[in-house]
């Protein structure tokens, strides 16, 4: 497959490409948005409201050096009295029409119940194309499609008269734009339940199973039932494991199904039971091919064998999430490969994968406008670079001014320029952290990037093959320390009782404050605990049900804050090493 690599310098031609299409698609947001209410009456946009008042936005070129010069950047506070309209009953067009965009949002995403104890709400309108690309070099026929399409209570937008004019439902980020990429509408649902669409395995109805257990079996079930499946697509990577291990415990269970044609009896899915079973037949043969190659992570290669076809898993492993990748590899062979889709929040798109079989390399997508704060500028009030200032091997926080609202919004993350795309000269870059989910300690801050080396250090045969972690302040004995909950994919090695000592190097490795706090009594070893086969899956059930969240949107925090969750992930402890 064709590889592209990153120039270190943009040529004075791909300089010029890049200012004129980012100019052009800030000009297309500043005129599609400008008569918003948001932008109508925020204070954040005095300035910018009072230097464009007598300007023509559409071909004006101050205009745009006006937006870059007097917005400033904003977060989540100087939106949310904005968002907080969709919340009032009864939400009333008069309040909420043309709101942050022309007319009304499509749905309400929810961010990830993993940052804050409520959860942000944002709005998404209507895209012509959204998110669009070119066509992949890797095309699958079937794919076993890992989204939940459930949502919460729909937002009832009610005219004056008190007659429901829209529905907006609020739903997972990714479930949002499978929709809207696909124009499934909640009022169309029914008639898609008994369905299997074209290129998918299983019935639509899977995607309404709220029970995370039971979301992954049943589209385990088909899956495993057809033999002539090209591909998976999860949100987040750990999901594929997830199932895996699902498969594993259930095994003799679905091999049965997939013989007599039954839906087995698993949790929570009588509601969609009918639809499933209307598309489940009996298949001896299939159950019998699947009796012979037996259950995963018996051995290497084990995916390639049930599917011969199998040549694709697609979803987000990059960051933290890149932790499950060997184990993920060694379930799939070496013939399939494994897609890092983008790089997605919920607030904004902010990349695509550069090169398709490169998990950790991404360029700037160009649906939207990303800018960029320097991380090494300190200064409140440090200049928004644009993408022909920015210098390969330092750090930025990105920028975003979308379709769904004219601001200056921070992301909470930090990338790692390493080049530009040699085609348009958008930048390229790898995700570092996020920005404020690190581990403090009296001596330091431990950044994600950081914990996530500590892992590297650690995890292989010879001490412990980790699957997935979450951290702590350790303070169980003094002097306290970074402690770490893992999961492990086998047995522990030979080398296991030198985990603790190679942690502490490898922490030490990411800045010499900690050696000296260890020295000085401040700081002890990492603590490292083992906790049960399935917790990490569990977790995400959990918490997805304790916060209302669907399925597909939780994930495990590097950074494990909440008491309760603090507590329930200590019950879990089987060994500590």
């Amino acid at each position: 497959m064709f590889v592209i690599h990153p120039i270190t310098v943009l040529t004075p031609e791909l300089a010029t490409v890049l200012k004129e299409d980012t100019d052009r698609r800030l000009r297309i947001l500043i005129a599609t948005n400008i008569k918003s209410r948001y932008a109508r009456s925020s204070s954040d946009l005095s300035d910018f409201r009072l230097a464009i008042e007598n300007k023509d936005v559409q071909t004006d070129e101050s205009v745009l050096s006006d937006f870059r010069r007097l917005v400033p950047t904003t977060g989540y506070e100087s939106y949310r009295p904005f968002v907080d309209k969709f919340n009032s009953r009864p939400c009333k067009l008069s309040e909420v029409e043309d709101l942050l965009a022309p007319g009304l949002p499509i749905y309400i995403p929810l961010s990830s119940a993993t940052t804050n104890k409520k959860s942000k709400q944002f709005v998404k309108y209507f895209r012509s194309q959204p998110y669009a690309h070119g066509p992949p070099p890797v095309r699958t026929k079937t794919t076993a499609f890992l989204f939940t399409f459930a949502y919460r209570d729909p937002v009832e937008v009610v005219a004056d008269s008190g007659e429901i004019v829209k529905r907006i439902p609020q739903c997972n980020q990714s479930s949002g734009v499978m929709r809207l990429q696909n124009n499934w509408s909640i009022e169309t649902d029914n008639t898609r339940m008994a369905s299997i669409l074209p290129g998918h395995v299983a019935p639509w109805a899977t995607g309404f199973i709220i029970h995370h257990r039971s979301f992954l079996l049943i589209h385990a079930l088909f899956a495993l039932a057809n033999a002539t499946l090209e591909g998976f697509a999860v949100t987040f990577m750990p999901y594929f494991i997830d199932m895996v291990h699902r498969v594993k415990e259930e095994w003799d269970v679905l091999v049965s199904g997939i013989r007599n044609g039954k839906v087995p009896d698993f949790e929570q899915i009588d509601h969609v039971r009918a639809y499933l079973e209307a598309n489940m037949h009996a298949d001896p043969q299939r159950a019998d091919e699947l009796q012979n190659i037996g259950p995963p992570l018996s051995y290497p290669g084990w995916a390639q064998r049930v599917w011969p076809s199998l040549k694709l898993v697609k979803g987000i492993c990059s960051g933290t999430f890149a932790a499950v990748l060997p184990q993920v590899r060694s379930v799939l062979g070496p013939n399939v490969i494994v897609h890092n889709t983008w790089y997605i929040c919920t607030e904004s798109l902010i990349g695509r994968s550069f090169n398709f079989e490169d998990t950790e390399t991404f360029v700037i997508a160009a649906n939207d406008l990303i800018e960029y704060f320097d991380m090494a500028d300190e200064s409140t009030h440090g200049k928004v670079l644009q993408a022909w200032d920015l210098q390969p091997g330092k750090l930025y926080q990105p920028v975003s001014t979308s379709h769904d609202g004219l601001w200056r919004y921070l992301i909470d993350d930090v990338i790692q320029v390493t080049g530009f795309d040699p085609r348009n000269g958008l930048p390229v870059f790898r995700y570092s952290r996020r920005k404020n989910l690190e581990l403090r300690l009296p001596h330091a801050m431990i950044t994600e990037a950081d914990l996530v080396s500590v892992i590297h250090a650690i995890s292989g045969e010879d001490i412990v093959e980790v699957q997935e972690f979450t951290t702590v302040v350790d303070d169980r004995k003094f002097p306290q320390t970074v402690g770490f909950f893992i999961g492990i994919a086998g047995d522990i090695g030979p080398n296991v009782k030198s985990a603790r000592q190679k942690a502490f190097a490898a922490l030490a490795a990411t800045s010499e404050e900690h050696q000296i706090a260890f020295d000085a009594d401040e700081l002890g070893l990492p603590t490292i605990r083992i906790v049960k086969p399935g917790t990490f899956t569990e977790y995400r059930r959990w918490r997805g049900e304790s916060m209302k969240f669907g399925v597909g949107q939780i994930k495990v925090p590097v950074v494990l804050s909440d008491s309760k969750a603090q507590e329930w992930m200590e019950e879990r402890v089987m060994m500590e090493l």
